[in-house]
């Protein structure tokens, strides 16, 4: 009987036991990844820490990501990776349409924006949208609020409707007991870079564990620290991993995530007189007279529009990618089949 006691810290709890047990394949134990590699990666298993080989590329089982469950056998190969719960997934940062997960199985993800710097509220609503897509619950943590002459609480408060916003010092601690009241299962920490996530984390964590370095005074520019995604168990429950910092943030298959983001435009748009209306004009559109009245900032609208556009490029921008695959695929065949004709009227 396998003893799953040493999972537990790392997020094994009786309802992933539930959904898991009867996925195992046959030699197979589950095992939590801590940090990938190219072709390995850390893993904690029911014996404890180790380390494991991951398959091809070109495998079946690829994409593996930080936060994962997967199967292992005896030799601490992964042979199967076990449906996410969650994922945080963004367009990669490649010319080509694919989508890059930055952690999986996440409960909670803490959007970290430097309190110091200015609140930049496009940027933020994007990152709402990647959180909520992923099926994990976003909390906006507002750093260095120490450092800070204006802490942008009621700005971040009215662009994130569903989700939470804190100010925190992780240097003076200040604000650090609500955030950790808010923590629940899995955490991520997601952010740009200079947004103070390691800081953070090891303020979480109790313990010098990730390595920090100053921004940039000139332009408060942060450099990337974190280079790889690392999951740790909290002291106070939960496992917490934290990610390196985003410089873009192009999103993936997002409209439910933008319709959580901004689920004030979403209910205007309930209200127009025609159910098609486009909002440029046509008589009885809410959005306009949200729009004159002030009730709707001509900003948050455009950003609305802009992500919207966006996310219906991309999903145009992948359909066309997978016609082509299939296009190229078909063509090989034709090519081999044409071949064999070939060299059978050789033989003849």
């Amino acid at each position: 009987m396998v003893d799953y006691d040493l999972l537990i810290p790392y997020g094994w709890t009786e309802s992933v036991a539930a959904e898991y047990d009867s996925l195992l394949e046959e030699r197979c134990v589950p095992a939590r990844i801590v940090r990938m590699d190219r072709s390995e990666c850390d893993v904690v298993t029911p014996s404890g820490p180790a380390r494991a080989t991951c398959p091809r590329p070109d495998s079946e089982i690829s994409g593996l990501c930080t936060g994962d469950w997967v199967g292992i056998d005896s030799e601490n190969a992964v042979r199967q990776l076990l449906p996410r719960r969650s994922a945080i997934v963004r367009a990669s940062a490649s010319r080509r349409s694919e989508p890059q997960v930055l952690a999986a199985n996440v409960d909670t993800v803490l959007i970290c924006v430097a309190a110091d710097d200015d609140l930049d509220l496009g940027r933020l609503e994007r990152m709402l949208a990647l959180v909520w897509e992923s099926n994990a619950q976003p909390v906006v943590v507002l750093t260095k609020a120490d450092a800070a002459q204006h802490i942008p609480l009621d700005e971040a408060q009215a662009v994130a409707p569903g989700a939470v916003v804190v100010s925190v010092s992780a240097n003076t601690g200040a604000g650090l007991d609500v955030l950790t009241a808010l923590l629940d299962g899995t955490v991520a920490l997601l952010g740009m870079s200079g947004a103070g996530k390691s800081t953070l984390a090891n303020a979480l964590l109790g313990a010098e564990v990730f390595a920090t370095n100053a921004v940039r005074a000139v332009d408060k520019k942060g450099r990337h620290t974190t280079v790889h995604r690392e999951l740790r168990p909290l002291p106070s429950g939960g496992t917490l991993i934290d990610t390196p910092g985003l410089r873009g943030i192009g999103l993936w298959d997002a409209a439910d995530g933008i319709e959580k983001t901004f689920s004030d435009i979403e209910s205007l748009t309930a209200q127009c007189r025609f159910a098609d209306c486009a909002h440029n004009g046509e008589p009885g559109c809410a959005i306009a007279a949200a729009l004159d009245s002030g009730a709707l900032a001509a900003r948050r609208f455009d950003s609305y529009r802009k992500l919207a556009r966006e996310n219906a490029w991309m999903a145009a921008r992948t359909d066309k990618r997978l016609q082509a695959e299939r296009s190229r695929e078909w063509k090989v065949v034709a090519r081999q089949q044409r071949q064999i004709y070939r060299d059978r009227g050789s033989r003849r």
